[in-house]
């Protein structure tokens, strides 16, 4: 089947915080209990369904971490479109389909969340084999969730006249419902989550597209025809793709054309949307625990206990969420996790960075930990892949040593190389010119000790970068 994969990738999860953030969002966590992100296990279950490579649509603060994860995948090759501000899902959509026909291809394409959990794999591409058919003959459609709890999360759709056995024309989209009007809806066995999930030949969301928001594809085709490749990431135009109206595919298509259909699916489906439902979908202990990390629990039960770097221990607890990370611990009742946004909020509010980067953040060489700070001084642990390398840079404010933990580094100081191994150290002085790689086949570890007045990382003056950053620049 010429099946393409459109994973969106975007997206912050606030209400995940603090294991989700705004620079390191849930679609790239690994929940409890599995070995692939999210991201990775969406792709993972495309194994047997089609041999073409996903196109990923990310947003720029996050190319290198969905890059790394397609990567650890063999996945990558070109393939993240990169949008520059988020438009919403239609024009990230529309973008897809146009990339995917640039060559005069018109392949299927079946648009899918990156945060999503599906529990039967089988099923899910079951599924999918049934919407094939209806998708050549020019049918956009969507799968719709089969429910199981008069939920008032969700958008439903209302299924109409049947098509074959097991599809459906849509008869209406409903927006989220009050709790009597969810159970109406449940107990009729007309009505299916909305999951966001879509299977359609790019030509035909295109026409469609173009019959009811031709503003929106007007704007991606000016912003893709001025496209560039930059390593594995597609550039759109800037300023063509801000020009572009925001709008869900729901409202700008699907609730507009008279080829819609929807394909019912019980695959153990859920959006992660909140710390209960990341509960739901992990396995549990006799005692109904979801445990991750190094816990330990007495007299607990029905309880999501997660920790990071540390000893967490409960005792008398149940239906709660405890979370523990290096730099934050989250303790609510598992019925006010939605509540968290307002933690978030408040982050913001305070000025406070932790609602944007975890302790640990990750580049395009791999990643440093913030170990401590105080005044003048700062200490991370580095991790450098092998064979990546740092930007060529100076700092106007701090000065640095560097202490090689394992690995060997080669170190370039204001034009001279030299090789640090396990054990050694450099320094390197305010205003030096510098640059560190790791020229080994392992992991390059080392301890940095900042020193000075200002030691923000936006105090970095980047003359030459392999993996095109500005200067200076705290996101990237």
């Amino acid at each position: 089947m010429n099946i393409l994969p459109v994973i969106m990738a975007g997206g912050s999860g606030t209400r995940l915080w603090p294991l989700s953030r705004e620079m390191h969002p849930k679609q790239f966590l690994t929940l409890p209990g599995q070995t692939h992100s999210m991201l990775q296990a969406t792709i993972a279950r495309l194994e047997g369904l089609t041999d073409a490579f996903p196109l990923v649509i990310s947003n720029e603060a996050h190319r290198f971490i969905a890059a790394e994860q397609l990567r650890q995948m063999n996945k990558l090759a070109g393939n993240i479109l990169l949008e520059p501000v988020g438009r919403n899902t239609a024009p990230a959509i529309a973008l897809a389909a146009l990339q995917a026909t640039r060559d005069g291809a018109d392949p299927l394409l079946l648009v899918l969340a990156a945060d999503h959990v599906i529990h039967d794999v089988a099923a899910f591409q079951a599924a999918v084999h049934i919407a094939v058919p209806l998708a050549q003959q020019g049918r956009l459609v969507t799968f719709g969730i089969i429910p199981t709890a008069a939920e008032t999360g969700y958008g439903y759709i209302r299924r109409g006249a049947a098509i074959g056995e097991g599809t459906f024309e849509v008869a209406a989209f409903v927006e989220k419902p009050d709790l009597k009007t969810a159970q109406d809806y449940l107990a009729s066995g007309r009505y299916d989550w909305n999951s966001g999930m879509f299977l359609f030949r790019a030509s035909t969301f295109l026409a469609e597209l173009g019959s009811f928001r031709p503003d929106i594809l007007a704007a991606c085709q000016t912003a893709l025809a001025a496209a560039q490749g930059d390593l594995d990431f597609v550039r759109v135009d800037i300023e063509a793709f801000k020009a572009c109206p925001a709008d869900s595919i729901d409202y700008a298509v699907m609730e507009k054309t008279a080829h819609a259909a929807v394909v019912p699916l019980a695959a153990g489906w859920n959006d992660v949307g909140a710390f209960s439902a990341l509960w739901e979908v992990s396995s549990k202990d006799e005692n109904g625990n979801a445990l991750q990390g190094d816990v330990i629990v007495y007299d607990t039960k029905n309880c999501l206990v997660e920790s990071e770097n540390g000893l967490v221990a409960t005792v008398g607890l149940s239906d709660t969420v405890v979370i523990q990370t290096k730099d934050a611990v989250l303790v609510a009742p598992r019925d006010r996790v939605q509540d968290v946004k307002k933690i978030v909020e408040s982050l913001k509010a305070q000025g406070r960075n932790e609602y944007r980067l975890h302790r640990q953040v990750y580049r395009p060489w791999g990643h440093y930990d913030s170990v401590d700070a105080g005044a003048r001084y700062q200490v991370k642990r580095i991790l450098v892949n092998p064979g990546a390398k740092l930007s060529v840079q100076m700092h106007h404010h701090r000065a640095e040593h560097w202490v090689v933990v394992s690995g060997t580094a080669r170190v370039t100081l204001n034009g001279v190389d030299r090789l640090v191994t396990e054990n050694e150290s450099i320094y390197l002085p305010v205003g030096a010119v510098h640059a560190l790689e790791n020229p080994g086949k392992i992991p390059l570890e080392l301890i940095e000790v900042q020193v000075g007045a200002y030691l923000g990382e936006d105090d970095i003056v980047r003359l030459e970068d392999r993996y095109g950053r500005a200067s200076p620049t705290p996101t990237n």
